[in-house]
C-alpha cells in the first residue's frame, strides 16, 4: 500500500514543521527575495525614467535648441533633471564661471569645464548602479544560502531515522522534502535577481557611453565656441 502524502507533504504544513535552522533560512530567503523584487521595480521605473529624460534632452540639444535658455530651465528645475541634463548643466556653469575670470586660458577653461562634467557624471553614475549591489549578491549567494538549509534538513532527516528499527520512505519523505523547499527558495530568490542585474547592468552601460560622448562632443563645442573671434 502506498503512503499518504496528502496533508502530511503540504507546502505549508512542511514550512511550518520545518526545523529551526531550516525555517531560519527559508525566512532569510524569502526577505531577501522580497526585497529584491522591491529594487527590481524601482531600479526599471528609474532607468525607464533616466532613458526618456535622456532622449528628450539630447533631441533638444542637438535640435539646435538655445544653449543658454537650456542651461536657464535645468538650473531652475535641477531636482527634476536627468542625468545627462545635470552633467550639461554643471559643464556649462564651470565654463562661464571660467570664462568671466581674466587671463584664464582656452585650455584652462576646458579642461575645468570636463572636470566639472566628469565628477557630476560620477555621482549621477553611481545613483544609477544604486542597489545593483545588493541584487548581485542575492543571485550569488541565495543558492548557497538554500543549499545549507537543503543539507541542514537532509541530515536531520537522516539521524532521525536512527532510532527507527526499519527505514521507509514515508518516514524520510518529509525530511528531505522539507529540505528541498529551502532549495526551491533560493533559486526563487537568486535568478529574479541575476536577471535584473545583468539587465540593468547593459542599460546603465549604454547610458554611461551615451554621457561620455555627450561630455565630449560638448566640450568640443564650448571650446570652438572660445576660440571663436569676439
Amino acid at each position: 500500500m502506498k503512503p499518504d502524502f496528502g496533508q502530511d507533504l503540504s507546502l505549508v504544513h512542511l514550512i511550518l514543521n520545518a526545523s529551526i535552522p531550516v525555517q531560519i533560512v527559508m525566512a532569510l530567503l524569502l526577505a531577501a527575495s522580497l526585497m529584491s523584487w522591491w529594487y527590481i521595480f524601482i531600479k526599471l521605473f528609474a532607468l525607464k525614467r533616466a532613458m526618456r529624460i535622456t532622449e528628450r534632452f539630447e533631441r533638444e540639444f542637438w535640435g539646435g535648441g538655445d544653449i543658454n535658455a537650456m542651461y536657464q530651465r535645468i538650473s531652475a528645475e535641477r531636482d527634476a533633471a536627468g542625468e545627462m541634463e545635470r552633467i550639461f548643466e554643471a559643464g556649462f556653469r564651470e565654463f562661464m564661471k571660467l570664462r568671466r575670470q581674466a587671463g584664464v586660458s582656452i585650455n584652462v577653461v576646458i579642461d575645468g569645464t570636463r572636470r566639472a562634467m566628469r565628477a557630476t557624471y560620477q555621482r549621477e553614475l553611481d545613483g544609477l548602479e544604486s542597489h545593483l549591489a545588493f541584487l548581485a549578491t542575492v543571485g550569488s549567494v541565495s543558492p548557497y544560502v538554500g543549499l545549507f538549509g537543503t543539507v541542514w534538513g537532509i541530515m536531520i532527516a537522516f539521524m532521525g531515522l536512527s532510532s527507527v528499527a526499519q527505514a521507509t520512505l514515508a518516514q524520510v519523505a518529509p525530511g528531505i522534502a522539507e529540505a528541498l523547499i529551502a532549495t526551491a527558495m533560493g533559486l526563487f530568490a537568486a535568478i529574479p535577481a541575476v536577471i535584473g542585474y545583468n539587465r540593468y547592468t547593459h542599460d546603465i552601460d549604454r547610458l554611461a557611453n551615451r554621457m561620455e560622448s555627450f561630455m565630449e562632443e560638448f566640450s568640443n563645442i564650448l571650446q570652438r565656441q572660445a576660440t571663436k573671434p569676439a
